[in-house]
């Protein structure tokens, strides 16, 4: 009976580490009709209004007297600077999109996995030698994956760069966070105040049209119903099951189905030096989660995807 829950647990991430893959394809046709800040808005607004039932339902079947929460205004904080680091990240990827392909982009974003254990050097943690290998992987993969052509590095593969910075820093508030605020209710809450950033930048910058919207509702509804709301879900579902190492390496394979669904329903195509390149930085990525089983598995070292898994 375990196996087969260990089983199913990893299936739900593969299917998740799939829907996001495919969510590059989404985000690249969606602006074909509206612009980055419009697409980002509307579909963080989206993936925020299909976690509220499940965040409900949660809630009423759990006691009252059981329920242990964060203060409101510490669960307001998080909300807000975790969804302002998401909109900086994803913003940033959208715009980058603009200028380069949606494989790429799959790939450039996985670099936040390498990047969270340089940003907890500035914390004081301690890194291991494996992770620098990561690093210098993931550097030249880079190199090779956006310096193939002519022109080089593009200024749309330094905005998706920049991006996964914004990722980056995501991940670390939440997990300065997630240990108080419930997943459900701190994601609900990060896509809301997102949304509301890319709506008002969306008015400021931009001049949306409904027939715009309309046209670009097929990735719309994908981005925000599948890849937020439902991608999560089937997150939070998959890792009760699964040991959260093996659970960060199946989420990785979200850059390889990329590049796969950009192939085939964008018909991109990347040269052998890129593959190349993409093959390195899947190496580093690889590394980098590996990098913890020898860690003591006591409450200060326990990571996101261990708390998660813990209070769900």
């Amino acid at each position: 009976m375990e196996q087969t829950k260990t089983w199913r647990g990893s299936l739900l991430l593969l299917l998740t580490a799939m829907i996001w893959g495919a969510a590059f394809v989404a985000q690249s046709a969606g602006m074909d009709h509206i612009g980055p800040f419009t697409f980002n808005g509307l579909r963080m607004l989206l993936g925020a209004l299909v976690l509220l039932p499940f965040l409900l339902v949660k809630r009423r079947r759990q006691a009252p007297g059981t329920r242990r929460q964060a203060p409101r205004a510490k669960r307001l904080l998080a909300g807000v600077l975790c969804g302002a680091a998401l909109f900086a990240g994803s913003t940033l990827q959208q715009i980058g999109m603009t200028e380069t392909t949606a494989g790429k982009a799959g790939f450039i974003t996985a670099m936040y996995v390498v990047l969270v254990p340089l940003a907890g050097l500035a914390l004081g943690h301690k890194q291991r030698a494996l992770v620098w290998v990561s690093v210098a992987l993931a550097a030249v993969g880079m190199y090779l994956l956006c310096a193939g052509g002519e022109a080089g590095v593009s200024r749309g593969d330094l905005l998706v760069f920049a991006g996964a910075v914004g990722f980056a820093v995501h991940i670390l508030v939440i997990d300065h966070f997630s240990a108080d605020v419930d997943g459900i209710e701190l994601s609900c809450l990060q896509f809301f105040v997102s949304g509301v950033l890319g709506v008002v930048c969306m008015f400021l910058f931009e001049h949306p049209t409904l027939s715009g919207v309309a046209d670009a509702w097929l990735p719309l509804a994908y981005a925000g119903v599948l890849s937020c709301g439902m991608g999560y879900t089937l997150q939070i579902l998959g890792q009760r099951d699964v040991p959260p190492t093996v659970a960060s390496l199946i989420l990785c394979l979200e850059s390889v189905f990329s590049v796969v669904f950009s192939w085939l329903l964008l018909h991109e195509r990347l040269t052998v030096r890129e593959l190349f390149g993409c093959a390195l930085i899947l190496a580093g990525i690889l590394l980098a989660q590996l990098k913890g089983e020898a860690k003591p598995a006591d409450d200060a070292e326990k990571t996101p995807q261990k708390q998660a898994r813990e209070s769900a």
